[in-house]
């Protein structure tokens, strides 16, 4: 069974339609109407099988722009934590039979949606999180390339392609040799993380886009036969459930991040020789527990197999078929585990010539035609970033939501499922939001007008700053039961309670 965007609505679906249509994508020069965040939760709720009834729990408040930018960036972030807030409401009904409210300040939602930039420890700001050879270059046909060097083999990628040393200067001489197109497929081949700067115009006309504007936003599959698992006891939506945690950075890292929020044990599983982004790693780390598994040595896959036969939720971000190769396909977890959710993350979509394409936040920006977009918005030829990474985070929310939907199945229906999601996915659903006129000129939110969004928490690291979850649930507040630790805290097995 795949659910997908617009099939499969039902009457409740056939009531939505006759109010909703997809608008098309229009400049900023021309006028209409905008559909609401609530309208954009609705198609989002129904087309995953959710009953619109649901949805008269939710109030949303604020209106955009919340940050400067000519795209929804607010609407996104509101409507994502929305979705799983509603999700885990709806799954806190199933297992009480109570109902509760659910509300998303559009402002606290944008502030977390840029949670890493307002983390605090011990009173210190984040440390430059970028390689210094990271960032936007020129290229011999006078187009822009945007590398991602954060991981040395990412940065010695590059530098191979480039036969050049890791220096600004010398990158960017090396990259006046090539042609945009030709070094963006080098730098692919020999492992590294690039991206060509591409209108959307530019990027509709690949391939890759007709494959991606196939998918569904959010794709929900039966993939195996298993019994309903009933739910366990606890105080909170998913109290007793346990979500085993294989993701970097921050789209799939935030996913476990909202689950936890909602009473999940979470066990982030990380190899003891993979780089982290330190700061990355406490902000998305909370409520989480940390373990190490080596997945290159029989040992570190037997430690997994053995977390994978006692989880609920498997949750991963490796490019299409990369955990295959190592027996964790979600086909391979269905058979450790009948009645497992697969939760998978990719760059561009697990369709088309560029599933296996390695991809960041800020690269898929750029190769899909977001800094293109937002460079004319503000009037310069060269690339513009959103100002969050608004694709990694909503994409992580709308993982935890898959997850959950796909867990309330689970237990109603039985079955092993594989819920499946991509950075790509999630920004066309953005560009389908339309543009904001004058979007641009909207303030910044400084760290100082983000502070009633602030909570003080102890860590493993120190006392952090933290900002607290954006979905606030009238009878299950939302919360992390357990501080961010240093990766490989704790050891590769659940705990007994």
């Amino acid at each position: 069974m795949v659910v997908r965007q617009a099939e499969g609505y039902g009457e409740v679906g056939e009531k939505l339609q006759q109010t909703w249509r997809p608008w098309p994508l229009l400049s900023l020069e021309r006028s209409y109407i905008m559909r609401s965040p609530h309208d954009i939760l609705a198609e989002l709720w129904t087309a995953s099988g959710g009953e619109l009834a649901a949805l008269d729990a939710v109030t949303l408040t604020g209106e955009e722009p919340q940050l400067p930018s000519s795209f929804r960036v607010g609407v996104a972030a509101q409507v994502s934590i929305a979705a799983a807030g509603l999700a885990a409401a709806e799954i806190w009904r199933l297992r009480s039979g109570q109902s509760q409210q659910v509300s998303v300040d559009m402002r606290h939602a944008a502030v977390e949606c840029r949670s890493e930039r307002y983390l605090r420890c011990d009173g210190n700001p984040p440390p430059p999180m970028w390689d210094p050879i990271a960032g936007v270059y020129s290229t011999g046909d006078n187009r822009f390339v945007r590398l991602h060097t954060n991981f040395p083999q990412h940065r010695d990628a590059v530098c191979k392609v480039l036969n050049c040393k890791p220096e600004r200067d010398a990158v960017q001489a090396a990259l006046r040799q090539w042609d945009g197109e030709a070094f963006e497929t080098a730098a692919y081949a020999e492992g590294g993380v690039v991206a060509l700067m591409r209108s959307y115009e530019q990027w509709r006309a690949l391939p890759q886009a007709a494959a991606l504007a196939a998918l569904p936003l959010v794709e929900i599959e039966k993939i195996g036969e298993a019994d309903p698992k009933p739910w366990p006891a606890g105080e909170r939506p998913l109290s007793g459930l346990r979500v085993l945690d294989l993701s970097r950075v921050i789209a799939g890292p935030v996913a476990g991040r909202t689950l936890a929020a909602h009473g999940a044990d979470v066990m982030l599983v990380s190899g003891p020789e993979l780089p982290a982004i330190p700061w990355l790693t406490i902000d998305t780390g909370r409520g989480k527990l940390s373990s190490f598994a080596d997945l290159k040595t029989e040992a570190g896959r037997a430690a997994l197999r053995d977390l994978l036969k006692d989880a609920d939720i498997f949750s991963q971000g490796y490019r299409p078929h990369a955990l295959a190769a190592l027996g964790f396909a979600p086909q391979d977890a269905a058979r450790i585990n009948p009645g497992i959710i697969s939760v998978s993350l990719s760059a561009y979509g697990r369709a088309g010539p560029w599933a296996e394409r390695r991809g960041f936040d800020s690269l898929v920006q750029c190769a899909t035609g977001f800094n293109h977009a937002e460079g004319q918005a503000a009037g310069i030829e060269a690339p513009k970033e959103l100002p969050a990474q608004i694709l990694d985070h909503a994409t992580g929310y709308l993982m935890a939501f898959g997850a959950m939907i796909a867990k309330a199945r689970q237990a109603r229906e039985g079955g092993s499922w594989h819920v499946q999601v991509s950075l790509a996915r999630t920004g066309k659903w953005l560009w389908d939001m339309g543009r904001v006129k004058d979007g641009l000129a909207a303030e910044d939110i400084k760290a100082e007008a983000a502070t009633p969004f602030i909570e003080q928490i102890e860590s493993g690291f120190g006392v952090l700053s933290a900002v607290r979850h954006a979905a606030a649930l009238s009878r299950t507040p939302a919360s992390w039961a357990r501080p961010a630790v240093p990766l490989g805290s704790h050891p590769p097995r659940w705990p007994s309670s």
